[in-house]
């Protein structure tokens, strides 16, 4: 991949990756380590974000529960995330000269929070990749007919009229196409399943935990998080057929994590 994306840039030259899977499936893993590969090799220097890192705060997310729909308090669905904020990180990213500083935003999960800014680590220009991932980065929005009726037990009981679902899919439609439309490839990590999905899930959970310690105030027990990834099963379902088959990349994941199948566009 690190190969496939050296063919496909220019040093000096941005290049903007998109990172796509449900959660757990490896995406931070993944742009980790072709940031890693690809800067010790001198090769390319690249800047990584996660989609995750530009949630709006408890505070705005809270305006958004009473204004909009009360679901909305709850992080993770296009609609909770700060996408000027997202906007202005990408164009600074691209423009960084030589030497020139930038610090990345972080969300700190653990308190269901924006990190503050001291945490935040700091990359030096210029950038050549930068790779953004995330769940539904590159997701694109469902056609309004397919949001009638209700995948699972949260939508039924908590959206029953479709308000929530039919503003994020609104949002996806709007905001988020811009971003993702400045895209130039897209890699989508294929889960096996949905089973799959939520063990992994609730293994990233207890590692947050045993990271964060006694500061573990935002950690998900397994029955959380078994309620939590309703918020994204939508969108993950129709990821399956509209992601991959925009995809410039697919790597197909069997239950252990390994790569069993990989597709490249040429």
């Amino acid at each position: 991949m690190a190969g496939w994306l050296c063919r496909k840039s220019e040093p000096g030259t941005p290049f903007l990756l998109g990172i796509n899977g449900a959660q757990g499936t490896g995406k931070s893993t993944l742009a980790a380590y072709l940031a890693l590969a690809l800067g010790e090799s001198g090769r390319r220097n690249a800047a990584v974000l996660s989609i995750d890192d530009f949630y709006l705060t408890q505070v705005e997310r809270r305006r958004l529960s009473q204004t909009v729909h009360p679901l909305l308090a709850t992080r993770g669905v296009p609609g909770t995330h700060d996408v000027p904020m997202l906007r202005e990180s990408l164009a600074r990213l691209r423009e960084l000269g030589p030497g020139e500083p930038y610090q990345l935003p972080r969300f700190d999960k653990a308190i269901d929070d924006r990190a503050d800014e001291s945490s935040w680590p700091t990359v030096s220009g210029p950038v050549d990749l930068i790779i953004l991932e995330g769940w539904c980065v590159g997701s694109v929005a469902e056609p309004e007919e397919g949001l009638d009726e209700p995948v699972n037990e949260l939508e039924a009981d908590e959206d029953a009229d479709g308000r929530w679902r039919r503003y994020v899919n609104e949002r996806l439609r709007t905001d988020y196409a811009d971003v993702f439309a400045g895209l130039d490839a897209l890699v989508f990590l294929q889960a096996p399943g949905f089973e799959a999905i939520l063990r992994w899930r609730i293994e990233q959970e207890q590692k947050l935990a045993a990271s964060a310690g006694a500061d573990a105030a935002g950690v998900m027990n397994e029955k959380q998080v078994g309620a939590f990834i309703q918020y994204f099963e939508r969108i993950s379902r129709h990821n399956l057929g509209a992601v991959r088959s925009n995809a410039d990349i697919v790597l197909e994941l069997d239950e252990y994590h390994d790569c069993v199948a990989s597709h490249y566009r040429e």
